[in-house]
């Protein structure tokens, strides 16, 4: 299993962010995807997830109406786009597939003017 992240950096408050990851050795098409987040110190939060089809999609609450998660089932591929970015969403990212232990190395976000 590999997932690899991509599309953090360094954005202003307000500004916007598209992270993308690329899933291999697994069935991706029928995987239920997550991403989550962590800060130093404290555990990693889960964020968003998707369906395998992407018909359904949940959020944590501190990201609802700003985020959203979508996927590539041809391409391998699940992305989040971040919206009217905050500074506590200043995290690593980190994409998931439910029920599996793998995580990718992650990617930084870091929201500040």
């Amino acid at each position: 299993v590999r997932l690899v992240e991509s599309g953090g950096g360094l954005v202003q408050p307000g500004g916007s962010l598209r992270l993308s990851c690329a899933a291999s050795g697994f069935t991706f098409s029928e995987a239920v995807m997550t991403w989550f987040r962590q800060t130093p110190g404290a555990g990693r939060e889960l964020v968003a997830s998707i369906t395998s089809g992407g018909g359904r999609t949940d959020y944590a609450d501190s990201v609802k109406g700003r985020f959203t998660i979508s996927r590539e089932n041809v391409k391998n591929t699940v992305y989040l786009q971040m919206n009217n970015l905050k500074p506590e969403d200043t995290a690593v990212y980190y994409c998931k597939a439910l029920g599996q232990t793998y995580w990718g190395p992650g990617t930084q976000v870091t929201v500040s003017s």
